[in-house]
Order: C-alpha cells, then sequence, then structure tokens
C-alpha cells in the first residue's frame, strides 16, 4: 500500500510539470512556450486558413460558373 501511495504522489507530481496540452504552457519554470503560439507558427497557420478560403472561393466560383454554362446551354 506505501509503494501505490508514492506512486501516486509522483504521477501527480509528474502532471504538474507536464505540458497542459497544446496551447497552454506549463506553469512556472517548467515547459516552454507552445509550438502553436509562436509568431512563426501563428503566421503560418493564418497563411492556411487564407489559402483555405481562397480555394473554397475559387471551387464556388466554378462551380456558379459551370451552372450557368449549363443553364446557357440548355437555353439554346
Amino acid at each position: 500500500m506505501p509503494l501505490m501511495g508514492l506512486i501516486a504522489l509522483v504521477l501527480i507530481a509528474f502532471s504538474l510539470v507536464w505540458p497542459q496540452g497544446q496551447g497552454d504552457r506549463s506553469w512556472g519554470p517548467f515547459g516552454h512556450t507552445p509550438v502553436q503560439q509562436t509568431p512563426e507558427m501563428k503566421a503560418k497557420i493564418q497563411r492556411e486558413k487564407d489559402a483555405a478560403a481562397r480555394r473554397d472561393e475559387a471551387a464556388r466560383r466554378a462551380v456558379e460558373a459551370a451552372s450557368q454554362a449549363q443553364s446557357r446551354q440548355e437555353d439554346q
């Protein structure tokens, strides 16, 4: 039983210094700034979001153009 208590205390202590998930820094002298919070990574994430939005808009325009071309062909 004492061994189980010691293991529990070690695991609790370990959980206090382990990084607190993606996006949060461990407290005190432990841990470091997560990669997702660095300025370079934030800029990269924003560029990826912008590129995805542009691709989505281009796909939407292509579908609309194809739909309009098909409706013109049906009208003729």
